[in-house]
């Protein structure tokens, strides 16, 4: 348990200070952001067909950008949003 207690004569302002200061350097913060953004690696399965959809649309940007579309595929893209 983190402790900080007040100084004779302190502000609230420095107290608050001090007391950030002591949490970032005891690593509780580095913890919890461990914990908050930690996702679950992918299966071996959901990993390949995320491949092939990339894939996929990859395949279809290339040949649109080769014939002289690519900018009429992307408007169609951002009314779909």
């Amino acid at each position: 348990m983190l402790e900080v207690k007040r100084k004779p004569g302190e502000s609230f302002e420095s107290l608050l200070r001090r007391f950030t200061k002591k949490t970032i350097q005891s690593g509780r913060v580095l913890q919890v952001k461990k914990i908050k953004f930690f996702q679950k690696d992918k299966s071996e399965l959901r990993r390949k067909e995320a491949a092939l959809v990339r894939e996929d649309f990859r395949k279809k940007r290339d040949y649109l950008r080769r014939i002289g579309k690519l900018d009429e595929f992307l408007e169609k893209k951002k009314k779909r949003r």
